[in-house]
């Protein structure tokens, strides 16, 4: 039997039954990834699997290092030869690491190449995959059709032109919507000297004089009607902690003058300044009908030299920690909910240690208020918890918690065009669970409302809360 088949990552017959006839076979809502528009409008032939599978993906960087791969042939000048078999020699030391079943299910799935990777085979693997990279069914587009995916949402800065959306949206042939995110990152940073900076664009881009926070209030939302526009409905952002400050409006008007001019803030004033720009951020979100994402708790950049030699996002990051998270993530969203009410809102924890935390804390602001059941969301195990192990503490911390029927399921959080597996690798997960749970005699074998579970988790349910 080859590695990977139907019962793949299930060891019950109920969770086989589940996976086959329902969760196999449901389109992908991709909400969260980091896909290029402009690579998904220009359609290139891709150059070959070393540059498909090891271009930009510090996950697979981050496992070479610890084999002991010298950089040369990870991020240097090595050739696509030598990057490849690196890489092979890695994945057979990958056992129990997901990469190993994400290559292999990558392998079959696209490639229909059912031998298992390693140092002995690996020409042989490349040479394959690489015959098949030039042909028009491993185009981006097609690679996106065949992966059956209904909606990609790409990560945006708020500056940007959206080009390439507004381009894509007009190719009917075509049928993958491929809509913007909005991600203000630079509003939260503490160098006065880069806030300063983008207001400046902000404005220009804009056509707004930013002498106060009330402008900075009016001309952000100019963007976000403008990514609305474009068919944009989430919002994202990504801060090391989550913490409130209070504050009034006469002193944020003050610390805004002061960072607008590029003055340092005190610690404080920082923290009461973004305090103020989430809830204003929010306010927008929710007169818009967008949902919000937080993805908080990735300490970044902590290697400085391979910072200073290689930049970001090549595989230095981890998992932070925080004093008083219950605190501030509680007051956080009271403060937004007082001012305008919540926008629907995904609350993604990068610390496992802290699930029960955040899965408490937003059941004390769900509502019926949205048109959704469970608008706010404990969002999935993303990162370094998009494991096995990882999925199942999340999936059963939030059916103790709160309701696992009304969840809006797996994204890919992913800047490659294969990482698509990683919803089956959920889904295969997912039935895996349910089905344990049903064989254990902790639920009914009702296959009416497993059915329904299973097909919410997967698919309706984010058709049903993003409302794209």
């Amino acid at each position: 039997m080859d590695f990977i088949n139907d019962r793949f990552m299930i060891n019950n017959e109920v969770g086989v039954r589940l996976y086959k006839d329902v969760a196999s076979k449901l389109p992908i809502i991709d909400y969260h990834c980091h896909l290029d528009a402009k690579e998904i409008y220009e359609n290139k032939q891709i150059k070959d699997i070393t540059q498909l599978w090891l271009s930009g993906d510090h996950y697979k960087w981050r496992a070479m290092r610890a084999n002991g791969i010298d950089e040369h042939y990870i991020t240097g000048n090595a050739t696509a030869e030598e990057k490849f078999k690196a890489w092979a020699e890695t994945v057979e030391s990958a056992f129990g690491n997901p990469l190993y079943h994400w290559t292999h299910l990558e392998l079959s799935q696209y490639f229909s190449c059912n031998m298992q990777l390693d140092s002995t085979n690996w020409q042989e693997v490349m040479e394959h995959c690489n015959q098949l990279l030039k042909t028009e069914a491993f185009k981006p587009r097609n690679l996106i059709t065949r992966s059956n995916v209904d909606v990609i949402c790409t990560t945006d800065a708020p500056l940007d032109s959206l080009e390439y959306h507004r381009l894509l949206q007009r190719e009917a042939s075509f049928p993958t919507k491929v809509l913007p995110t909005f991600r203000p990152d630079d509003v939260f940073v503490e160098s006065s000297d880069i806030f300063s900076a983008f207001i400046d664009n902000l404005a220009g881009l804009t056509h707004n004089d930013i002498a106060s926070f009330a402008d900075f209030d009016r001309a952000i939302e100019q963007r976000v009607k403008w990514f609305h526009d474009t068919g944009c409905r989430i919002s994202d952002h990504g801060p090391v902690d989550i913490t409130f400050c209070d504050y009034t409006a006469e002193c944020i008007e003050t610390i805004f003058a002061k960072k607008r001019r590029g003055q340092p803030l005190t610690t404080q004033e920082n923290a009461q300044l973004n305090s103020a720009i989430f809830v204003c951020l929010a306010s927008h979100y929710q007169r818009y009908g967008w949902a919000m994402q937080i993805h908080f708790g990735a300490i970044r950049n902590n290697n400085s030299t391979m910072y200073k030699r290689l930049g970001i996002n090549t595989g230095f990051d981890s998992i932070s920690d925080q004093c008083r998270l219950a605190s501030g993530l509680n007051k956080l969203l009271d403060a937004i909910n007082k001012n305008s009410g919540l926008p629907k809102t995904i609350i993604y924890n990068l610390n496992p240690g802290y699930n029960d935390v955040v899965a408490t804390a937003i059941a004390n602001f769900q509502s019926a208020d949205q048109g959704v059941k469970s608008p706010i969301q404990f969002g999935s195990g993303w990162w370094f918890n998009d494991t096995r192990r990882g999925m199942e503490n999340h999936l059963n911390c939030l059916a103790e918690q709160g309701l696992l029927m009304n969840f809006v399921g797996m994204l890919t959080d992913s800047r490659s065009l294969v990482s698509y597996p990683r919803h089956d690798y959920f889904r295969r997960i997912l039935c895996n669970l349910i089905g344990g749970w049903v064989e254990r005699g902790e639920v009914p074998d009702n296959n009416k409302i497993l059915t329904k579970m299973i097909r919410n988790i997967c698919h309706d349910n984010a058709c049903n809360y993003f409302k794209f």
